[in-house]
């Protein structure tokens, strides 16, 4: 008990813990590896529905909502939205356990669109409630909590369908307990004092209220209810601009603007990617309880991703440098996993590919947010965080509509992955372009400054030996 009083007493412990507890069960989703086995299987949804009609519906829905979800999960104060969160989780394994109709499945990837918006409140929430100097222990804590929820989820799966020879429909019920667990936990955690923008509260004076008064002729009632109308306006009105010099600081700079666009253009091929890559495993070798490792590859996925991402800590480069060419190389590995993954007939290979492309993408989305975090206060960072979302996630929408869509191209799901695969070769050319760029010209402007600094008599010598010779 004292142990508990010390901790509801710490100002970053308890509300770091409640929501690392949340991050676990939230993410601790034994039956998501294998959802695409479940629809084609038990639910009885040709592979082509599933790739062309009911996936995009997530997409258009995600892109729909992200906008307001993202103003609301600042002006609400965090909590409300990942309680909303936890609420739809609930929902979302409540379709999928017991309702088989193609209406409810089309509600399903609209209601998992607003379980993947909200967690912009999820990653926003800790900062509202700590002290700054807390923010890297807790964002560490934090992150930790949700990718082991997620390795634990997977595997525990992968260990029911394997060896336990549990149904799809049983494993779903056992996420949907999971789930209720992290919806109970949501509904604990303290409720934050202001947001990161709308948290500036206007001034008003006793002469302006008196003047209120005056002018509207209906004493201090009217006089109140007035100027709590221009304090609302005034807030907005801060807000906003509050809003519009945190956007301007974020993308003045060119190279904060070079990291955003590698994260906007290879986040949107990733959502693809990790998307649909349970129907090309599925088509590479259809499923059946007994040979489906889907679990199991995600699990080890997250391990190789979370050592990667792990090792950006001890990794001294001079990314000013050598970044553009670093994301240049790795997107060329991604694009190659990628091409991979689309022409094999091995479901193992597949596996293997979809592995390495999964650890370069954490390795540089790691990068390019401690890049972008280092050099932004918070409320910048939360706004870029936002902005590049809805980038990728208006370019993710165009693939989908474009190569997936019925109504477009609507591709198969082997053609699909080749042209992913150009999509990452493309990204890989440009920042191998502009990184090739930028290292010349650092050691060209290296030379320049090495003759510059050298004493007069060091460069008259050299002038004479090159006569000299000649």
């Amino acid at each position: 008990m004292n142990f508990w009083r010390k901790m509801k007493r710490s100002d970053w412990v308890f509300p770091t813990v409640l929501l690392s507890l949340y991050g676990f069960f939230a993410n601790c989703r034994p039956a998501e590896p294998f959802l695409t086995p479940y629809l084609v299987g038990p639910k009885n949804i040709s592979e082509e529905v599933v790739t062309n009609y009911l996936f995009p519906i997530w997409t258009y829905s995600y892109l729909a909502v992200l906008c307001p979800v993202f103003l609301l999960t600042d002006l609400l104060r965090y909590k409300p939205l990942i309680v909303a969160q936890g609420l739809f989780l609930v929902t979302n394994y409540i379709i999928l356990c017991f309702a088989n109709s193609l209406t409810a499945l089309t509600y399903l990837q609209f209601n998992f669109a607003m379980v993947t918006s909200t967690e912009v409140a999820y990653f926003s929430y800790i900062y509202s409630v700590i002290p700054p100097e807390r923010y890297q222990r807790a964002t560490g804590y934090v992150r930790s909590a949700m990718l082991t929820g997620y390795t634990f989820g997977a595997t525990l799966g992968q260990l029911l369908i394997s060896l336990a020879g549990t149904s799809y429909f049983h494993v779903n019920t056992i996420t949907l307990g999971l789930m209720a667990v992290a919806f109970c936990v949501s509904l604990v955690l303290p409720m934050p004092q202001h947001g990161m923008f709308f948290k500036k509260k206007v001034e008003v004076s006793t002469e302006t209220l008196n003047e209120v008064a005056g002018t509207s002729g209906g004493g201090t009632d009217l006089a109140k209810e007035d100027t709590g109308r221009c304090c609302a306006w005034g807030n907005i009105k801060t807000s906003g601009k509050q809003m519009w010099k945190s956007l301007k600081e974020s993308y003045s700079s060119r190279s904060l603007l070079q990291w955003s666009l590698w994260w906007a253009l290879a986040t949107a091929g990733y959502g693809q990617v990790f998307n649909y890559v349970q129907l090309m495993w599925d088509h590479i070798e259809p499923s059946s309880t007994s040979s489906v490792y889907n679990g199991g590859v995600e699990a080890i996925c997250a391990l190789v991703g979370a050592a990667a991402a792990f090792s950006v800590g001890y990794i001294r480069v001079q990314w000013g440098v050598w970044g553009e060419l670093s994301l240049g190389v790795f997107s060329a590995i991604g694009a190659g996993c990628v091409f991979l993954m689309g022409l094999t007939d091995s479901i193992w290979l597949c596996y293997a590919g979809y592995a390495i492309f999964k650890a370069s993408y954490m390795f540089l989305i790691t990068i390019t947010m401690f890049q972008i975090a280092v050099n932004l206060s918070m409320e910048c960072y939360a706004l870029t965080f936002g902005i590049n979302t809805f980038v990728a996630l208006t370019l993710q929408t165009i693939l989908t509509a474009i190569v997936v869509d019925n109504s477009a191209l609507g591709l198969d799901i082997t053609t699909q992955f080749l042209v992913y695969g150009g999509y990452y070769s493309i990204i890989s050319v440009l920042f191998l372009t502009q990184g090739l760029y930028t290292v010349c010209k650092h050691y060209r402007r290296s030379a320049a400054q090495t003759n510059t600094d050298r004493p007069p008599s060091a460069i008259l010598e050299q002038q004479s030996t090159v006569t000299i010779i000649k």
